[in-house]
């Protein structure tokens, strides 16, 4: 039997819900079904349905299978698709919309194309690049991985899904199936992951499951839905693709925490559409997994000759064994007559087996990429080249595809078949000619040689960006397919590539963090005469002048330092936010390495001098005013004592994990509730330990400045922009009569007024070319310059005086610092480079 027999039995249940409609019952659904099923006729018929999220086209679909006809998933919004079906497989109908009306027109069986008795669905396969090559699918393979699904999912009738996947796509149509066969419903959602309002919506519904790929998670998270409490939500699946692996744990906690689950499968589409799953209760430690078999089904490794692989850690080829895998491909409608031919399903994806029999995919077979989500082979996009008459051989990795061209054919002429035939935007292709395609001494093409062209088009990745990252992270390993985010990055590491990126590409790319290393590898671009930059950046390199002129004179200028503070928790928030949602301490506190590595030579050097060891300095705690200089350092260095101790009391916080739970739930929420309670701290911690001025320099002093920084990266709606704004507009002018009344005071705390509003208001800012090329080597090396600038103007230059005017002393020192910091800065540079090559030979001698 059928699922679709089934829908009566579940009677008043809702199936399909629409947003402000009456929800669709089971019982309603079934008798439609059955209506648009005698319509299309009794005889065997392959019907095309153009899959529009609309209750038309799922009931199109849903009577096709119940009427036992053959239907094809079309996308779409891609007219040419339908043209090229229509022309390749003669459907007996075609459901799509005429009109503004959902029509189903249905023609003379054809006479000339059987249709075999098991066939029930073609879909297209996963990032299709011939042209209409489509997979062939039983009506029992439908049915078995509907169920497999909903058993280790665990539907029931009460639950509802969020459907925001396509359903011509074979996850998407899986996660309907599923529900359906379970008797749950589909809540059709008005809004996308990537909108602000999606979690509230979903909320309202009262969805329990969320299924997405992983850029729809990425969406989710920038979107803020972990700020969302969602009371129905049981449960979220992840598929189609890899999820960077901080991500998937902070959902995956975030989730737990809240006694929900979270699901990362494998599948394909020549498998109805799932393969694998890791059990949620095994996620941890194992996000980069697939995990195992899904109920029915076997995985099961191989070598080159076919035998099987039983060794733990031995790589070879995945093969799928389960009632859910494909008849065959089809690529015109002769081939809709034939029946099952394939045993088992040979993947091409390499993979491992551990001890606990959990599979981890590898790689790929040579002759087959994965960009974008999109499985590629490279023969398809041969032949889609051969038939529009462009002789070519096609070679590809995981970031581009080469197609080497002997025809009479120009870069306008092969690329438009390139794009169609993958599916890939113009950043992943790239043309070249030869006169003759390079043969083996078998009369083969030499892929090899043609590969080696590939890796020739461009430099090689480490001596550019992928040189600039693996310089910064040392000594992490890095690849190309690791994101600044998904490396742990912090704001230090983000001025310092910041600087990196605008030398190798010309300009940054906006959203560069979060971007591949192999997607940064080809967003060169030549500099305009104004370029967009990171407002931290550009409040970076302002603060550090602010703080060298402020030392340097006696202008009353000391909001920089207090900005620099507000940025830490400005960064904590942008870049360390999943760590910390996480729990992951380490991940969080491993910056602070690169802190200590230019401070604690000084420091030694100060000891020197004093003829002291300098302990306090040694240990971070001379801001708390135990002992002052010359016993310690001079108070100049507060910064980095106070840096290391708001880190630490950030770890700690997100060490508790009812406060972990709530921050990711509610991060403004949170951040707002700290603010106060670091202010109120501010003003009493002095009541019960006072120390007079050094007070300044207190962590309880600055703390607040950091939950601040929180908040503003959190103002991710309107609101909660304008409540922040009204809050700091209120909280300034209260600090600066608190602390002194005085110019100074008001100056400080008007240039962090105006730095919450530049952030909130202005997260990019555009700036001649020449100004960029100053503002981010300072940004850059704000932290060198910070230790660094008064080390020689103390040794060289007199200290400023209210009776002299010193106007070339001031610029001198200014100018001596400012060269000191950024000379220390490229120093660090060139050994962090230098130990990252060694390391990268390292690696290359050990591997050969």
């Amino acid at each position: 039997m059928g699922f679709t027999e089934r829908f009566e039995s579940f009677g008043a249940s809702p199936a399909l819900i629409f947003p402000d409609r009456e929800p669709i019952s089971y019982r309603g659904l079934a008798r439609r079904v059955a209506a648009q099923a005698a319509s299309f006729g009794s005889e065997k018929r392959l019907v095309a349905v153009v899959a529009e999220p609309s209750e038309h086209a799922v009931i199109a679909y849903l009577a096709a299978l119940h009427g036992g006809h053959a239907v094809a998933l079309l996308p779409p919004c891609k007219p040419s698709v339908l043209d090229d079906f229509v022309a390749d497989f003669s459907p007996d109908g075609v459901c799509r919309s005429v009109d503004g009306r959902f029509r189903c027109m249905m023609g003379s069986t054809n006479p000339d194309g059987g249709l075999h008795a098991d066939l029930a669905l073609l879909l297209g396969t996963s990032g299709s690049t011939g042209k209409s090559r489509y997979v062939r699918l039983s009506a029992g393979a439908v049915q078995a991985n509907a169920s497999s699904i909903a058993s280790y999912l665990e539907l029931e009738e009460r639950d509802s899904a969020a459907l925001i996947l396509p359903f011509h796509y074979s996850y998407g149509l899986s996660v309907l199936n599923s529900h359906l066969i379970a008797g749950a419903s589909l809540y059709f959602a008005r809004k996308g992951a990537s909108d602000a309002g999606f979690a509230r919506e979903v909320r309202d519904a009262g969805c329990t499951n969320i299924s997405g790929v992983p850029y729809s998670f990425e969406q989710m998270d920038r979107a803020g839905f972990l700020e969302h409490e969602l009371p129905a939500l049981r449960f979220m699946t992840v598929a189609g693709g890899r999820m960077p692996p901080d991500l998937a744990t902070t959902f995956h906690r975030h989730l737990a925490d809240r006694q929900k689950r979270f699901f990362m499968m494998y599948g394909q589409t020549e498998a109805t559409a799932r393969i694998a799953y890791v059990p949620p209760h095994r996620l941890e430690g194992n996000v980069g997994s697939i995990g195992i078999a899904i109920p029915g089904g076997s995985l099961r490794l191989v070598d080159d000759a076919g035998n099987s692989i039983e060794q733990p850690g031995q790589p070879g080829e995945l093969v799928y064994g389960g009632p859910n895998i494909m008849m065959g491909y089809a690529s015109q409608r002769c081939d809709l007559a034939k029946g099952a031919g394939i045993a088992e399903l040979r993947t091409g994806d390499i993979a491992t087996r551990d001890k606990n029999g959990f599979f981890t995919v590898i790689g790929r077979l040579k002759r087959m990429s994965k960009i974008a989500g999109l499985r590629l082979s490279h023969e398809a996009i041969e032949a889609a080249l051969d038939e529009a008459g462009i002789a070519a051989a096609v070679v590809g990795d995981d970031d581009r595809i080469l197609a080497v061209v002997t025809s009479e054919h120009a870069d306008e002429q092969v690329l438009p078949v390139l794009m169609a035939a993958t599916g890939l935007p113009r950043p992943h292709l790239e043309v070249e000619r030869t006169q003759s395609l390079p043969r083996l001494a078998s009369g083969k093409v030499d892929y090899a040689s043609l590969h080696a062209r590939l890796q020739a088009l461009r430099p090689p990745p480490r001596a550019g960006v992928l040189a600039a990252f693996a310089s910064a992270f040392y000594p992490r390993h890095v690849g190309v397919d690791d994101t600044f985010e998904s490396l742990g990055g912090d704001s230090l590491l983000y001025v310092q590539l910041s600087l990196a990126l605008e030398r190798e590409l010309g300009s940054v790319p906006p959203g560069w963090e979060t971007m591949r290393i192999a997607e940064l590898c080809r967003a060169g671009q030549q500099p305009g005469e104004r370029q967009s930059v990171d407002s931290q950046l550009v409040l970076r390199a302002v603060a550090t002048l602010m703080v060298v002129v402020h030392h340097a004179s006696l202008w009353p200028i000391p909001g920089g330092a207090a900005i620099l503070v507000m940025l830490v928790g400005y960064s904590l928030a942008r870049f360390q936010r999943q760590r910390l949602f996480a729990g992951d301490v380490a991940g969080v506190l491993r910056p602070l390495a690169l802190v200590l590595v230019p401070y604690l030579p000084i420091v030694a050097g100060f000891s020197l001098a004093q003829g002291e060891i300098l302990w306090p300095s040694f240990l971070l705690i001379g801001n708390l005013g135990f002992v002052q200089p010359p016993h310690m350092m001079p108070y100049l260095y507060w910064f980095v004592e106070a840096y290391v101790q708001i880190m630490l009391v950030w770890a700690a916080m997100f060490g508790l994990p009812k406060l972990r739970a709530f921050a990711g739930s509610h991060p403004f929420a949170f951040g707002m509730i700290l603010l106060a309670a670091a202010t109120a701290a501010k003003f009493l911690v002095p009541l019960l330990w006072n120390i007079g001025g050094p007070q300044i320099f207190t962590l309880p002093d600055v703390f607040y400045l950091t939950a601040l920084g929180w908040c503003v990266h959190f103002a991710t709606s309107r609101q909660k922009r304008l409540t922040l704004i009204v809050v700091v507009t209120l909280l300034c002018p209260v600090l600066a009569w608190m602390g002194g009344n005085w110019l100074g005071s008001w100056v400080k705390f008007a240039s962090v007024f105006g730095a919450v509003l530049v952030l909130i208001n202005a997260r990019r800012i555009a700036l001649p070319s020449g100004l960029v090329q100053m503002v981010l080597p300072i940004a850059a090396a704000s932290y060198h310059i910070y230790l660094f600038h008064r080390i020689v103007p103390e040794w060289l230059l007199p200290s400023p005086d209210l009776a002299v005017s010193q106007p070339v002393v001031t610029i001198a020192a200014v100018a001596i610092g400012l060269l000191s910091g950024l000379g220390a800065f490229a120093l660090q540079q060139q050994l962090t480079r230098w130990l990252a090559l060694q390391q990268a030979r390292a690696g290359s001698l050990a591997f050969n």
